[in-house]
């Protein structure tokens, strides 16, 4: 697990990044349940990439988002990065990002494209302004990594194929 690798240099601010890594990432795999709850309440659906119920959709992108690190629930990533090694830091601004952003791709035709163009807009603001005088490489990488995943966010509410390329690319 990637805890383990975050909290590999033995240091205090190495734990204190694990352990907001852990919560922030049980509370989105919480709303991710709650969202596939909801949705099989509502329709009797438990496949969660049939969502169809408006509120379902809505939780689910706000945990992608929150997994993610993208606004408006991306205060963990800057913290978490800084305190992990650089080679972790690394892991989480991109590898970290498959998963949840393949679940993106595999939804997007029942998630609301406004509120993800808001988000994707929003992450890019909050990305740059983050970065501007940023001496802290980690952080500066979590600041470029926010406003990425918005650049992706606003291209998957586009052309969803156009935002794999990008993925890719990055």
């Amino acid at each position: 697990s990637i805890l383990a690798v975050i909290m590999k240099p033995k240091h205090p601010r190495a734990a204190e990044a694990a352990i907001k890594y852990f919560l922030t990432q049980t509370v989105a795999s919480a709303m991710m349940l709650f969202s596939g709850t909801i949705n099989a309440i509502q329709t009797g659906q438990w496949d969660i990439s049939q969502l169809t119920d408006k509120y379902a959709c809505t939780i689910l992108l706000m945990a992608m988002t929150m997994k993610i690190g993208a606004a408006p629930i991306f205060f963990w990533l800057p913290e978490v990065m800084q305190g992990s090694t650089t080679m972790t830091a690394l892991i989480i601004a991109s590898w970290q990002k498959i998963a949840p952003i393949s679940l993106l791709f595999m939804t997007y035709n029942h998630l609301p494209s406004k509120i993800m163009m808001i988000f994707g807009i929003t992450s890019i603001l909050i990305g740059g302004w983050g970065g501007i005088n940023q001496t802290q490489l980690r952080k500066l990488m979590a600041y470029s990594s926010i406003s990425n995943i918005g650049w992706t966010m606003v291209i998957f509410t586009i052309s969803p194929h156009m935002a794999m390329l990008n993925i890719i690319i990055y």
